[in-house]
């Protein structure tokens, strides 16, 4: 086994590779071995059955249980691009409407950090800015996890929300919108060239609302950089800021670990752009479009994309999204493996 070679720690990001293929094949045979241990144990059960020795209530219980152990497992079958075995850059950025789109935006920034606890992501918030009055105007969330990218990746979009609103008194319905953006969060196994020249850095200070939280050093960092596109030759300025730590240094490669993403993901998008082959009348996937309304009233969920839906809004919004994501994954990441 290459991990017992007595070296093998001598080249550590040799070995952080080969450490992570060895965690995904794991959770392949685990994958596997839990299934055929569920449909061992619901073989015996309706043995049980037919001897009057359990009920259909627990057999039934049993058959769900193996289904979605199934499921999961093929679900994350389709999952075989580089990038979706990567953690996530989430950043959520409020759209006009002041404070009603403000908090909207930290219901949403609630709804994926009680998804990530839920599924065992490990999550920080890389750099949050509050709303005038409630919310935040946006929040960036570095997500690590096993196949992170691979299941958030369909968040991508803009959402909406329709809902009486708390901030106005003739309680009128109001629609909001918020917008999720999702890159896969780059390790140190993919390689990304990044040009020194075109990086200028600001500092400031960062904090909260007052009082003790205030940093009176400017440990907040504002990378800038100037990025031409290869293939089409366009300008723009990618700006990141972080303020996650006290410490200026770590903030500074904080941000450029987020830069990083950002240009592979650039990198990605024009593969993904040069494979796609859409077939006419079939629905176009637009990074940015409006993807998923959120109707409070009428205890509604709806993906526009999969026509996918549900009445347990309290559930979404306390995290529970996997089956937007599932319908999502079902629907197209069949065909993203044709391109």
């Amino acid at each position: 086994m290459r991990t017992h070679v007595p070296d093998f720690w001598e080249h550590p990001e040799q070995a952080q590779a080969q450490m992570k293929k060895i965690k995904d094949l794991k959770a392949w045979i685990e994958g596997y071995e839990e299934i055929e241990t569920l449909v061992d144990e619901l073989q015996l059960s309706f043995d049980f059955y037919k001897e009057e020795l359990v009920t259909e209530a627990e057999v039934e219980d049993l058959y769900n249980r193996a289904m979605k152990c199934i499921e999961d497992l093929e679900l994350r079958n389709m999952l075989r691009r580089e990038e979706d075995k990567l953690g996530v850059v989430l950043k959520i950025n409020s759209g006009a409407g002041g404070t009603e789109s403000q908090d909207w935006a930290s219901m949403l920034m609630r709804m994926y950090l009680r998804y990530c606890e839920k599924h065992g992501y490990k999550t920080k918030i890389a750099n949050l800015l509050e709303g005038d009055e409630a919310g935040i105007k946006s929040c960036t969330i570095e997500v690590e996890g096993d196949m992170a990218y691979g299941y958030l990746k369909s968040e991508n979009g803009v959402h909406r929300l329709v809902r009486v609103s708390p901030y106005n008194a003739q309680g009128k319905r109001m629609t909001s919108f918020a917008s999720v953006f999702v890159t896969p969060l780059v390790d140190d196994t993919i390689e990304v060239k990044v040009e020194p020249a075109l990086m200028s850095w600001d500092t400031f200070r960062s904090g909260g609302a007052g009082g003790q939280n205030v940093n009176k050093v400017e440990s907040g960092v504002r990378l800038r950089y100037q990025y031409t596109d290869p293939y089409t030759g366009e300008k723009e300025e990618i700006l990141i800021e972080n303020t996650e730590t006290r410490d200026q240094p770590k903030n500074k490669e904080n941000a450029l670990r987020h830069l990083r993403s950002i240009l592979y993901e650039k990198e990605m998008q024009h593969r993904l752009e040069e494979q796609a082959k859409v077939e006419a009348g079939k629905m176009k996937i637009e990074w940015g479009s409006q993807i998923r309304s959120y109707v409070f009233d009428d205890r509604r969920v709806k993906d526009h994309r999969t026509n996918y839906q549900t009445s347990d809004v309290g559930g979404v919004m306390d995290g529970d999204i996997d089956g937007f994501i599932k319908a999502y994954l079902m629907e197209f990441a069949a065909d993203e493996e044709k391109d």
